[in-house]
């Protein structure tokens, strides 16, 4: 179909500004990739495309890419369309997932036409098996174009409907435009995995919409720099040097890798480690023990520098205090093995300075014992951010009472955002506490009665806390203390046994000294174990007791707490009431474009950034310039100085440098001439590459009547493979297989095996019941191990066996068992898909083409039928990890039985009655397990 007849069609659009009608405009006259900056409105522009289509009625689109909360966005926007429009043609979105099962429901529903959002893995099977007909494809909408890379899902899709389908659109958007730069040439790899020949880029200082946003009134923006406490700036600091030394390590470690994003402004961002490990991956296998337990520390230490502005003082150390014990050695242990980070100087200042901001000794010091000294006393340090939150809000208080807003399409609510739900919480509860103090006098009632009304605290929250922390210690420190002596125990049992009596457990062995550098062990300094690491340092009982005693909970407190913990639900009478608009204080997370729902929605006069976030600026920008009538004033608050600025600032730099190298490409980047004008590639060179030579006995060329065939079972469609088979003109037919996961000919099964699937499946036994089956319905059973493109194309070392006898066999151990079980039984093993795909070519040579209705029907029992097999593949998964449950009892169950919670209600008698007596007793012994416990 074309859409060609629904230009002339009069809509109503809500696109207010001029860039988005632009934009829009221009999507409804040709195909393009559209990029735009985060926080411009892109699925408003994509709702507003799709309702043009849908209010025209007759279409049939597809949009790919989607998720579920975009889903809700979309469908909801297009119902809200259509009830404005009145259009009696629109039926808005139909989410098309694993929830509808049946391929008849599916056939009926694109029938129908309008437009559907479809999962990848049942569009590219839909696609293949013509349930749902390229050519009849109105076009296909593509989100998160920043995903579709050559292997993937979405490319497959693209390149199944544009082989079929020329004359529908093609319209991918992003507003992600970082991964378009990293690679060479990666706007034009993008465009070919697209099959989109125009990029459209619109980043925030393009010229139509920089004078949409600040051609009208702007919003009030106040910024907030607040500074942080000394102790939060020490742990910065020492967190920021612990990152650098680490860095620096990872470089002089690994000198043969591109290493110019390895810099303490890329290490601010969440895909740092992620970047780090995608560069480290082809020589993981080789890289020293040291250089993975640094990768891995990377990730803790950026957790650490975002904990130490958005959790509180008794949450960071809690939080730190798990961090030390998960990477403690056992007690008297000197192996080295700990992070390297935690034998710097560096963190002992992390661990000492969170613990002063939550308590500090008042003695004399005479008392020390374990490092710590008697009289504790709670200090409970506070977020300075707190405190400028009450006062933002007692301003805005003020201000609504003195200076009465004219009506105007805004409300008077207050919407403070977060970075996420934990800081929402924490707010909500400072915000609810922050004017509640303790009665009694150890805390200076007189002074705090002066200041009620004035200066809001957070003493009631961190008391609270701090109670929570210390009964958790003492719980933590005895877990802490059984794991340890389990792990001794373990040890002792398998060294050497003159090393077992008591004069030598938890010791180094006699042969064995430490040489001491500095003299006495008694020198000041951090607290260290024999090895050098950061040493745990207990609190003793009595002084846990002390503390614990000391931030008892008083008569005030108590009171508040029941009213807090009241669930207004329980008297509806006496607590359901309404309230005003101006009365509220909503605190919400950021949430993507999910954010501009949030605006439509609350119409809210004042906003507080509690945490920076460099999009949502322009989400405001373009709610206040679509809605001239809106008063907005935006309190921006950061910590001078901190993370949190740099990590903004580098945000907006880095989205900035990405759009100026995309504009620059474009202007430079060269049309492929192999491919028409919809990206497709030439029927005359498409026919060229089915020659070849599979003419048993000839060395002769003939051109082929059709391209070879492969049958491929549907749960294979998350792997790249069958997209790389297509992309070879391979024909790929997709079933529901009972035996084997490739079918190459008659003759030839292949079960394909990643390595982490090959590593469960030989140790829950799975493969060889496969191997069984392959072997029993096939001339040449085959085992395809294969790797990852981007990781080692190797196992772990042979062990020598000989003389360990006790030790459980590995993995190549188990292979070996398994070719001894099946001497039919090949092993291919591939280094990446791409080599896969060419050794099923060459597997394919001199042998005929497989049957589909022959290879769906092997292994199944008489009278089943192989073409009404397509059933809902998570819970058939979780069914097969059933002990007990076999492929054949798999398969009785699914048509027995509706569903996983209705075969969990049976009786072992009706279990016992379906797939027999042993098995039946598994099944129900796993689902009953509580009873033997």
């Amino acid at each position: 179909m074309s859409a060609d007849s629904n230009e002339r069609l009069p809509v109503k659009l809500s696109l207010p500004l001029a860039y988005q009608q632009d934009l829009f405009h221009e999507l409804r006259s040709e195909d393009e990739l559209v990029v735009l900056a985060r926080g411009l409105g892109l699925l408003r522009i994509v709702t507003n495309l799709l309702h043009s289509y849908d209010a025209a009625g007759g279409n049939l689109i597809v949009v790919v890419g989607a998720t579920d909360r975009e889903n809700g966005w979309i469908g909801e926007a297009l119902a809200e369309n259509a009830a404005i429009s009145a259009s009696p043609l629109a039926r808005g979105l139909s989410v098309v997932n694993t929830d509808v099962m049946t391929v008849g429901t599916r056939e009926k529903m694109y029938a129908r036409g309008g437009i559907f959002s479809v999962t990848s893995r049942i569009l590219v099977v839909d696609l293949l098996t013509s349930l749902l007909d390229p050519e009849m494809l109105t076009g296909v909408v593509v989100l998160h174009a920043e995903r579709v890379v050559a292997t993937s899902l979405e490319a497959f899709i693209l390149r199944i409907y544009r082989e079929r389908n020329k004359i529908g659109f093609l319209k991918a958007f992003s507003d992600n435009p970082e991964p378009f730069t990293t690679g060479f040439s990666p706007l034009a790899t993008m465009m070919r995995n697209l099959f989109l020949r125009k990029p459209s880029l619109w980043p925030r200082f393009h010229l139509t919409v920089a004078q949409s946003l600040e051609g009208q009134r702007k919003a009030e923006v106040i910024e907030l720099e607040i500074p942080m406490t000394d102790a939060m700036r020490d742990i910065q600091n020492a967190v920021l040097e612990c990152v650098e030394v680490s860095m620096k390590e990872l470089k002089r470690a690994n000198t043969g890798l591109e290493m110019d994003d390895w810099n303490m402004d890329s290490a601010l961002h969440k895909s740092f480690d992620v970047i780090v490990r995608r560069q480290l991956d082809p020589v993981w296998h080789r890289v020293s023990w040291k250089t993975k337990q640094i990768v891995n520390d990377l990730t803790i230490l950026r957790g650490i520098l975002q904990s130490v502005l958005s959790f509180d003082a008794v949450s960071l150390r809690r939080y730190l205090e798990t961090i030390l014990a998960t990477n403690a050695p056992p007690p008297g242990s000197n192996r080295q093995n700990q992070s390297p980070w935690l034998f710097l100087d560096a963190a002992h200042t992390i661990f000492d300075t969170a613990k002063r901001r939550v308590y500090t000794g008042t003695g004399d010091g005479k008392g020390v014992q374990h490092g710590l000294p008697d009289g504790l006393r709670p200090a409970l340090e506070e977020q300075p951010k707190w405190a400028h939150l009450a006062e933002v809000l007692e301003e805005i208080e003020r201000d609504i009472y003195f200076n009465p807003p004219i009506y105007d399409g805004s409300n008077g609510t207050t919407l403070v955002m977060c970075g996420d739900e934990s800081t929402c919480r924490q707010l909500r509860e400072y915000l609810q506490t922050m004017h509640v103090y303790p009665d009694d006098q150890n805390e200076g009632n007189d002074e705090r009665e002066s200041t009620l009304d004035t200066k809001p605290s957070a003493t009631y929250m961190m008391r609270r806390k701090l109670r929570n922390y210390l009964r958790w210690k003492k719980d933590f420190a005895k877990v802490s203390a059984s794991l340890f002596a389990e792990n001794q125990k373990a040890l002792n049992s398998s060294t050497d046994p003159r090393w077992g009596n008591e004069s030598y457990r938890g010791k180094a062995p006699p042969n064995k000294r430490r040489r001491v550098r500095g003299g006495s062990a008694t020198v000041s300094g951090p607290s260290r174990t024999a090895n050098g690491s950061i040493q745990i340092t207990e609190d003793q009982a009595s002084h846990v007791a002390e503390l614990l005693a000391e931030v008892q909970p008083t008569e005030a407190e108590t009171k508040q707490k029941h009213e807090i913990a009241m669930d207004p639900l329980e008297d509806m009478e006496d607590y359901y009431e309404l309230f005003e608009v101006n009365d509220l204080v909503i605190v919400h997370p950021y949430d993507g474009d999910m954010d501009e729902y949030i605006l439509e929605e609350l119409k809210p006069r004042y906003i507080i950034m509690y945490e920076p976030d460099a999009a949502f600026p322009r989400r405001v920008e373009v709610y206040r310039s679509s809605h001239s009538d809106r008063n907005v004033r935006v309190y921006f608050m950061f910590y001078a100085g901190s993370v949190e600025e740099q990590r903004y600032l580098s945000a907006v730099r880095k989205e900035k440098d990405a759009f100026t190298k995309l504009i620059k490409e474009k202007g430079a980047m060269s049309v492929t001439l192999t491919l028409d004008g919809k990206g497709v590639e030439d029927p005359q060179e498409k026919f060229l590459r089915t020659v070849n030579t599979r003419i048993a006995g000839g060395g002769r060329l003939a051109a082929t009547a059709e391209p070879p065939r492969i049958v491929v079972d549907i749960r294979e469609f998350r792997s790249s493979l069958p997209s790389l088979l297509h992309g070879r003109n391979v024909v790929v037919v997709p079933c529901m297989l009972t035996v084997g996961d490739y079918i190459l000919s008659p003759n030839i099964c292949v079960e394909r095996k990643s390595v982490k699937d090959l590593i469960s499946s030989l140790k829950d036994g799975r493969l060889y019941h496969q191997a069984e089956t392959m072997q029993l319905h096939y001339k040449n059973p085959m085992l395809l191990i294969e790797f990852d493109q981007n990781k080692s194309f190797t196992l772990e070392p042979f062990a020598d066996m000989s003389g360990n006898t006790t030790s459980p066999p590995d993995l190549q151990s188990k292979l070996v068992l398994l070719t001894l079980a099946f001497p039919r039984l090949k092993i291919i093993w591939s280094s990446s898909p791409y080599q896969t795909a060419e050794i099923f070519e060459e597997l394919k040579k001199n042998q005929h083409e497989p049957d589909p209705v022959k290879a769906a029907s092997v292994g199944l029992e008489e009278g089943e039928d192989p073409t009404g097999q397509t059933f809902n593949q998570t819970p058939l998964e979780m069914l097969r990890k059933i002990p007990g449950v076999s492929e054949g009892a798999a398969r009785r169950l699914v048509l027995e039985v509706g569903s996983l919670v209705e075969l969990s209600n049976l009786e072992v008698e009706e279990v016992n009655a379906l797939i027999g007596g042993e098995a039946g007793r598994q099944v129900w012994r796993f689902f009953n397990r509580s009873v033997f416990d």
